[in-house]
Protein backbone atom coordinates (compact mmCIF):
# COMPACT_ATOMS: atom_id res chain seq x y z
CA UNK A 1 0.00 0.00 0.00
CA UNK A 2 1.15 3.42 -0.86
CA UNK A 3 2.16 5.80 1.61
CA UNK A 4 0.93 8.90 2.10
CA UNK A 5 1.56 11.16 -0.86
CA UNK A 6 2.11 14.53 0.88
CA UNK A 7 4.77 13.18 3.25
CA UNK A 8 6.19 11.17 0.23
CA UNK A 9 6.52 14.23 -1.83
CA UNK A 10 7.96 16.32 0.99
CA UNK A 11 10.31 13.61 1.85
CA UNK A 12 11.37 13.78 -1.64
CA UNK A 13 11.54 17.93 -1.76
CA UNK A 14 13.73 17.82 1.66
CA UNK A 15 16.06 14.78 0.82
CA UNK A 16 15.57 14.05 -2.69
CA UNK A 17 19.41 15.36 -3.51
CA UNK A 18 20.94 13.14 -1.62
CA UNK A 19 18.97 9.72 -3.75
CA UNK A 20 20.51 8.55 -7.48
CA UNK A 21 19.17 9.79 -10.38
CA UNK A 22 17.37 5.94 -10.76
CA UNK A 23 15.85 5.81 -7.39
CA UNK A 24 14.59 9.55 -7.44
CA UNK A 25 13.29 8.70 -10.69
CA UNK A 26 11.45 5.28 -9.76
CA UNK A 27 10.01 7.69 -6.42
CA UNK A 28 8.55 10.10 -8.52
CA UNK A 29 6.92 8.06 -11.08
CA UNK A 30 5.37 5.76 -8.43
CA UNK A 31 4.47 8.40 -5.75
CA UNK A 32 4.20 11.30 -7.88
CA UNK A 33 2.78 10.64 -11.43
CA UNK A 34 1.16 7.70 -9.68
CA UNK A 35 2.09 4.96 -12.33
CA UNK A 36 2.13 1.23 -11.20
CA UNK A 37 5.11 -1.01 -10.58
CA UNK A 38 4.47 -2.60 -14.17
CA UNK A 39 3.78 0.90 -15.85
CA UNK A 40 7.24 2.07 -14.39
CA UNK A 41 8.92 -1.63 -14.89
CA UNK A 42 7.96 -1.41 -18.83
CA UNK A 43 9.07 1.82 -19.41
CA UNK A 44 12.20 1.08 -17.82
CA UNK A 45 12.79 -2.13 -19.37
CA UNK A 46 13.21 -4.14 -15.58
CA UNK A 47 11.31 -6.08 -13.91
CA UNK A 48 8.50 -5.46 -11.62
CA UNK A 49 10.60 -7.09 -8.83
CA UNK A 50 13.39 -4.45 -9.51
CA UNK A 51 11.01 -1.64 -9.38
CA UNK A 52 9.79 -2.76 -6.20
CA UNK A 53 13.15 -2.71 -4.56
CA UNK A 54 14.38 0.64 -5.70
CA UNK A 55 11.17 2.20 -4.35
CA UNK A 56 11.05 0.13 -1.22
CA UNK A 57 15.13 0.84 -0.69
CA UNK A 58 14.03 4.68 -1.49
CA UNK A 59 12.05 4.86 1.12
CA UNK A 60 13.42 3.34 3.69
CA UNK A 61 16.46 6.14 2.57
CA UNK A 62 13.96 8.65 2.81
CA UNK A 63 12.34 7.66 6.12
CA UNK A 64 15.76 7.27 7.43
CA UNK A 65 16.91 11.17 6.90
CA UNK A 66 13.82 11.88 8.27
CA UNK A 67 14.75 10.01 11.37
CA UNK A 68 17.81 11.06 12.26
CA UNK A 69 17.00 15.15 10.30
CA UNK A 70 13.51 15.76 11.48
CA UNK A 71 13.12 18.30 8.71
CA UNK A 72 9.80 17.72 7.13
CA UNK A 73 8.89 17.70 10.97
CA UNK A 74 10.18 20.66 11.62
CA UNK A 75 8.92 21.93 8.54
CA UNK A 76 5.17 20.89 9.84
CA UNK A 77 5.90 22.89 13.23
CA UNK A 78 6.63 25.81 11.34
CA UNK A 79 4.14 26.21 9.40
CA UNK A 80 1.68 25.67 12.09
CA UNK A 81 3.50 27.99 14.13
CA UNK A 82 3.39 30.37 11.39
CA UNK A 83 -0.44 30.43 10.63
CA UNK A 84 -1.74 30.29 14.07
CA UNK A 85 0.53 33.88 14.46
CA UNK A 86 -0.89 34.96 11.48
CA UNK A 87 -4.47 34.32 12.79
CA UNK A 88 -3.35 35.72 16.12
CA UNK A 89 -2.00 39.22 14.47
CA UNK A 90 -5.17 39.41 12.19
CA UNK A 91 -7.29 39.58 15.22
CA UNK A 92 -5.40 41.87 17.27
CA UNK A 93 -5.03 44.43 14.30
CA UNK A 94 -9.23 44.20 13.68
CA UNK A 95 -10.04 44.36 17.22
CA UNK A 96 -7.45 46.93 17.51
CA UNK A 97 -9.17 48.56 14.72
CA UNK A 98 -12.90 48.26 15.71
CA UNK A 99 -12.46 48.96 19.78
CA UNK A 100 -8.86 51.33 20.25
CA UNK A 101 -7.72 52.01 16.89
CA UNK A 102 -4.04 52.56 18.61
CA UNK A 103 -1.10 53.53 16.31
CA UNK A 104 1.63 51.38 18.31
CA UNK A 105 -0.91 47.88 18.59
CA UNK A 106 -1.46 48.41 14.86
CA UNK A 107 1.95 48.71 14.04
CA UNK A 108 3.07 46.03 15.81
CA UNK A 109 0.66 43.76 14.51
CA UNK A 110 1.38 44.59 10.98
CA UNK A 111 5.49 43.65 11.50
CA UNK A 112 3.87 40.68 13.46
CA UNK A 113 1.97 39.94 9.79
CA UNK A 114 5.05 40.50 7.96
CA UNK A 115 7.26 38.60 9.67
CA UNK A 116 4.96 35.63 9.83
CA UNK A 117 3.95 35.59 6.29
CA UNK A 118 7.79 36.17 5.35
CA UNK A 119 8.66 32.33 7.04
CA UNK A 120 7.10 31.42 3.58
CA UNK A 121 10.26 32.68 2.44
CA UNK A 122 12.73 30.71 4.54
CA UNK A 123 11.02 27.18 3.95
Amino acid sequence: MKENPVTMALLLDFYGDTLTEKQRDYFEQYHCSDLSLSEISLNEGITRQGVRDVITRTEAILQDMESRLGLVAKHGRTVEIRDKLLRAAREIYETNGRSYNNTIIRQRAEEILMLAQALDGEE
